[in-house]
């Protein structure tokens, strides 16, 4: 009996997890710039945010996906919009053409 090898995901599923996490650091250099730009620690913002200190820490790395709900009281935390983060703190990827479904 033959086992086979561990499966391996198709390419395009490569490239998604690579965008996801290519957002996800945006996104959070975006929260580090406006907290900055606010004179703000991190646990000030946690706290803003109702969010847990090192939660805030880890979206600001890059390594947590954000739910929309959380995106919404980063965005309220920190004075702005989520379109403002979005647009005004480099989210965007330049070249990219904005999908419009």
């Amino acid at each position: 009996m033959s086992v086979d090898p561990a499966p391996t995901l198709p390419d395009d599923c490569a490239v998604s997890h690579k965008r996801q996490s290519d957002i996800n650091q945006r996104f959070g250099r975006a929260v580090r710039r406006r907290r900055r730009e606010m004179d703000l620690s991190q646990e000030e913002l946690a706290e803003r945010a109702e969010l847990h200190r090192t939660y805030v820490s880890s979206i600001e790395r890059g390594e947590r996906n954000p739910s929309l709900d959380n995106i919404e009281k980063l965005a309220k935390a920190l004075d702005t919009s989520i379109a403002g983060l979005f647009t005004d703190y480099g989210i965007e990827v330049e070249g990219e053409p904005e999908s419009r479904s």
